[in-house]
């Protein structure tokens, strides 16, 4: 086989290997983002019940300061009765009592339901925030686990990239700057073995004269359908 074509295959397998390792990290970084997300639902489901209770508290002290000020205004009728001279003027009175008694009736059934609504709550807060616990550790251990994981790779990573940078200075550089323009739109499949008379490229029927140009093996060969670099793996070569 011509020096430069296994050069390349050796170079194409590399970087296949460098690549190979990115759907690991991929699938490390997703279960980060899923624990993540877990997390994040589970802080917004405590701020929302958290903003409900505290809604509700406001509420209460508001009725609250209703009815302070409505039996204020009773016990004012009461003295206001006593310089009531006329049948109309005790009628009115009397209205304004009833509405005020209504009133009052009103915001103490508000107050109950609300007190009652935020006593469910508050126990919901209280397991919402034991969830929110539990997926803050979850999330810290997967996160430990995938930089652990990720680090392993990295580590793999860089005794690759010595080889590839070993096997990029020996390589001529125009045959390896044919390599990388190849590689820019066929990725990791720039160089590829030739099996039955077909590109593992493309899967493409090579031609009687190209396949036995790859064979020979003298000089670079690409494939006439898609463009992609030839070879010929010998063990398995066929005669």
């Amino acid at each position: 086989m011509n020096k430069y074509i296994q050069e390349l295959a050796e170079l194409s397998f590399t970087d296949k290997k460098i690549d190979s390792y990115q759907p690991q990290i991929d699938d490390a970084d997703r279960k980060i983002a899923k624990a993540e997300k877990k997390l994040a639902e589970a802080e917004g489901n405590v701020e929302k019940l958290n903003t409900l209770i505290t809604d509700n508290e406001q509420k209460v002290a508001s009725y609250e300061e209703q009815l302070k000020i409505l039996n204020e205004q009773l016990v004012n009728n009461v003295k206001k009765s006593k310089d009531i001279s006329t049948e109309k003027e005790m009628k009115a009175l009397a209205v304004e009592e009833d509405i005020a008694k209504e009133k009052m009736t009103f915001a103490n059934e508000e107050i109950d339901r609300l007190q009652g609504v935020n006593n469910r709550k508050a126990e919901e807060s209280k397991e919402a925030e034991a969830a929110l616990e539990a997926f803050s550790e979850e999330v810290a251990a997967v996160t430990a686990e995938a930089n652990k994981e990720k680090a392993a790779i990295e580590k793999n990573k860089v005794s690759l990239f010595a080889e590839r940078e070993k096997i990029s200075r020996e390589i001529d550089q125009k045959v390896l700057a044919f390599y990388e323009k190849i590689r820019i739109w066929a990725g990791n499949t720039a160089v590829v073995p030739v099996k039955k008379q077909a590109c593992y490229g493309c899967y493409m029927k090579l031609n009687d004269k190209t396949y036995a140009d790859v064979i020979k093996g003298d000089e670079i060969t690409t494939c006439p359908h898609c463009g992609r670099i030839l070879y010929i793996e010998r063990e398995t070569a066929e005669v």
